[in-house]
């Protein structure tokens, strides 16, 4: 995790930056073989070099960031959740639970789905 220290310690909130803190420290956790990094400012995940999930921080939510494709997979499990949500993010509200079961399921539908992805973003070609 000390790749986001500094990250961390800049979220002034220290409710924000627990929870921040406890989300990133879950995933590294539950999926020690993916790469911490940060990248334009924000927290990620990655896997052989291609993005998995990243995370913001704003005034009123966590922005859980996992790609459109994602999203669309899992649609419905963030509708049931209740949190809202564009093409490209998830906002959890910072009183809200945090869904671990979706955030499982976005992981692990990217991993799966960009087993054989050679870039970064989704705009994935076969490795050579």
């Amino acid at each position: 995790m000390d790749v986001f220290s500094e990250y961390l310690a800049g979220i002034d909130d220290p409710f924000h930056r627990e929870r921040t803190e406890e989300v990133l420290t879950w995933i590294k956790n539950k999926y020690p073989n993916l790469h911490t990094e940060i990248k334009w400012n924000q927290p990620m995940f990655t896997d052989h070099g291609t993005f998995i999930i990243g995370f913001s921080v704003s005034k009123k939510h966590l922005a859980v960031a996992p790609e459109k494709v994602t999203i669309a997979h899992v649609e419905d499990d963030i509708v049931k959740a209740g949190y809202d949500y564009t093409e490209q993010l998830i906002r959890i509200p910072w009183n809200d639970p945090v869904d671990y079961t979706l955030l499982e399921k976005m992981i692990e539908f990217n991993i799966r789905d960009k087993a054989d992805c050679s870039t970064f973003w989704r705009k994935c070609r076969k490795k050579a």
